[in-house]
């Protein structure tokens, strides 16, 4: 008796087994008659429609509704450009010359309130009270003094990136120099040997102290460019993508970014500086971009590009000859960098060529 049950139960897990799963359709089993009086399921609302449907909407009056309220949203926003904030990062600043023709540069890290965009002021660091710090332009041959002040509540340094110079004044804490700590100062001493796109940041709790602002450009002669062309106007463009700075050009976020305005005709020489932490690929619309360096080194075979992809620590020098009229985005071509269903945002401005 006990063998033919232990027969007939093996038998039956064997037919359990054999038959699958997805075999039993929904349709097999009766579905729960809905309530009296309930409305049909028209299908889930995003999570940020202005709105749930009111009872009896229909799907396609719902759908109307969505795509009316985000054009809307996105139209309020993209023509905000160019908002208004508190605050201008990477201004170019004079040095005081000492006896000696010495150029001498004082920037003091400190704490600031700055408005990224509209309305968005966050905690952060900063040189001289600016989101990227000043911009520092010397010439090649120049003796160069920067004196940091270091009024942060923890310890900082200034590491020279890209900028030839002797091993003491590199800047980075416990392996070049002590870290400088706060209500302290010291002064590092560069000889700018050649012509050099480069840029200065912490290189102490750099994750913390470069994404919340302790970076700038530092700009040593002039970049050679093709056919002896001298450029009209020349800027940095700082990325970063991180801290409390976030998504941003030059320490603003759209609408808040700067537009570059120019005339028709004029040539534009942009230094891309990539202060974050992933790579970023630039794109200018309805104009072309001559990658004229890299590094800070021209190239010997400059190059036409539409999109050049940044990294982090690396400089692009292009050449915009701005030859069509018009407003042309310019912008990380990384959509969750620079655009969504609210509108522009993050990476994002125009070049106005009028």
């Amino acid at each position: 008796m006990l063998r033919t049950k232990a027969l007939v139960g093996a038998v039956s897990f064997t037919v359990a087994l054999a038959v699958p799963w997805w075999s039993f359709s929904p349709a097999t089993s009766p579905a729960p008659a809905p309530a009296a009086g309930a409305a049909a399921d028209h299908g889930a609302t995003h999570d940020d429609d202005p709105s749930p449907a009111s009872p009896g909407t229909s799907a396609g009056d719902q759908e109307a509704q969505d795509w009316k309220s985000m054009d809307e949203m996105m139209a309020k926003r993209d023509k905000s450009f160019p908002a208004k904030t508190e605050g201008r990062g990477a201004q170019v600043i004079k040095p005081k010359i000492l006896e000696d023709g010495t150029k001498r540069f004082t920037l003091t890290a400190k704490p600031v309130k700055w408005e990224v965009e509209p309305g968005k002021v966050v905690d952060a660091m900063s040189y001289n009270g600016m989101v990227p710090g000043p911009t520092l332009r010397v010439d090649v041959g120049d003796k160069v003094e920067v004196v940091l002040k270091n009024k942060l509540p923890q310890s900082t340094v200034i590491h020279w990136h890209g900028i030839p110079i002797e091993n003491a004044m590199d800047g980075v804490a416990n392996i070049t120099q002590d870290p400088v700590p706060p209500d302290d100062t010291f002064t590092y001493k560069i000889k700018a040997e050649r012509a050099s796109v480069g840029w200065y940041h912490s290189h102490h709790n750099g994750t913390e102290q470069v994404s919340n602002g302790l970076w700038g450009a530092f700009l040593i002669g002039d970049m050679p460019l093709p056919d002896k062309i001298k450029a009209d106007h020349e800027i940095p463009m700082q990325l970063q993508d991180a801290g409390s700075i976030g998504l941003s050009l030059n320490g603003k976020s759209f609408p808040a970014t700067e537009p570059i305005r120019v005339r028709k005709g004029e040539s534009v020489l942009i230094h891309y500086v990539n202060a974050g932490t992933m790579a970023h690929p630039m794109h200018l619309h309805g104009l072309d971009q001559l990658v004229v360096a890299k590094d800070g080194f021209p190239l010997k075979e400059p190059y036409k590009a539409d999109t050049v992809n940044v990294a982090p620590g690396e400089r692009y020098s292009v050449l915009v000859k701005a030859d069509r009229a018009g407003k042309w985005a310019f912008h990380c071509h990384i959509f969750p960098h620079s655009e969504g269903k609210s509108g522009m945002f993050g990476m994002f401005t125009e070049m106005v060529v009028s």
